[in-house]
């Protein structure tokens, strides 16, 4: 299991040290800026859908590490899904940090976001981890108030 951990720890370093489909997204349809006023993380979220998929998403901001991974890997998990699917993955990927979807066996497979699985021991990182979650979901509900997690 120490392997596997240090698997994740990788991940969520190579993430932060280089975020994928990080800057502004000229053309967007879509954005949202969210807040997580514990720590200072800061992110803007830039979508563009087309016919009701995720074309295309990027972010900007500073955070932790944690936060940091998380919107990284976000962007990754969501180009190429409709809202919908992306509403869903939402839901399961806050579950997994906060321990409510049970034993890894008894819900679907998170794939690369399976890396978030320890943060539900440590619960003021949840809200970094979530905040480019929230964000997204609020682009994709045209929300146009900063996000905030508190």
């Amino acid at each position: 299991m120490s392997d596997l951990s240090d698997l994740y720890q990788e991940l969520i370093i190579d993430h932060n040290r280089a975020p994928r489909n990080r800057g502004k997204l000229e053309d967007c349809d879509f954005q949202a800026r969210g807040y997580n006023p514990l720590c200072g993380d800061q992110v803007t979220v830039y979508l563009k859908v087309r016919g009701n998929v995720v074309t295309d998403v990027t972010f900007d901001g500073s955070g932790c590490a944690i936060s940091t991974a998380s919107a990284s890997l976000m962007t990754e998990s969501v180009k190429g899904k409709t809202v919908a699917e992306v509403k869903s993955l939402f839901q399961l990927f806050r579950g997994l940090l906060t321990g409510e979807n049970g034993d890894p066996g008894d819900r679907p497979s998170l794939g690369k976001l399976e890396v978030f699985s320890g943060v539900c021991k440590y619960p003021a990182r949840v809200k970094c981890a979530t905040l480019a979650w929230h964000t997204v979901n609020a682009a994709m509900e045209k929300d146009n108030h900063v996000v905030s997690t508190e």
